[in-house]
């Protein structure tokens, strides 16, 4: 309690004890009501003063939330950076789906090819052996396209870092909806980890042996 507060209830308990013994009369009661007001409004200015404190606190970090919200570019991720990398995905997966439907096929027909006339068959190998150094060309597209993915992921993870930084974020445990806890639980169950990274994997020796191999 501050000095002036107690100041004002001093003065009203010193007053108080003054009248002790006697029968209060209309004109003490409207003392004692005056002190009380009195301290009332000393009161009433502390909080409006803490409370204008706390509201323009407030204000300020509603008003640097609005600016970093704004950094986040939340529209611009989700209706162009997001898709646009999808988009570069697919066209990966094609191109390589691709390639590899030509060199297989190349590779079939050298393999199932009859050697009857060594001329026709030089032209046959040399046609499908270009084929198929054409196809592995694709690397490169592909390279330059999975390239503006992870560009693409920098700037999210970039983006997502300062503005759990600047609302000092914390993770919650559990999952988004029940469809991701289902994905997860299923992954787990069927061990479905996809490809290691080098360096990360089971080493084959190891998996040997285990086998007794």
């Amino acid at each position: 309690m501050t000095k002036a507060k107690q100041a004002h209830f001093n003065k009203m308990a010193v007053y108080a004890e003054s009248k002790a013994g006697t029968e209060p009369t209309f004109a003490d009661v409207m003392k004692l009501a005056s002190l009380a007001a009195e301290s009332m409004d000393a009161f009433s200015q502390s909080m409006d003063a803490t409370t204008y404190r706390e509201l323009r606190e407030i204000a300020r970090y509603i008003e640097t939330m609005k600016q970093e919200i704004g950094m986040f570019q939340a529209n611009d991720l989700k209706e162009s950076r997001i898709p646009a990398a999808g988009q570069e995905l697919d066209a990966v997966v094609k191109a390589t789906e691709d390639a590899t439907n030509t060199i297989m096929s190349s590779a079939e027909a050298l393999m199932g090819a009859e050697c009857t006339d060594l001329k026709a068959y030089q032209a046959l190998v040399n046609d499908h052996v270009m084929k198929i150094f054409e196809a592995c060309s694709f690397q490169d597209i592909t390279g330059q396209r999975v390239a503006k993915v992870v560009e693409t992921l920098q700037m999210i993870e970039n983006r997502v870092g300062r503005f759990a930084e600047a609302v000092n974020a914390r993770d919650v445990t559990g999952f988004l909806d029940e469809r991701e806890a289902k994905r997860a639980k299923r992954a787990e169950e069927l061990l479905l980890n996809g490809p290691q990274l080098a360096g990360k994997a089971i080493d084959q020796s190891k998996v040997d042996d285990l086998f007794g191999k």
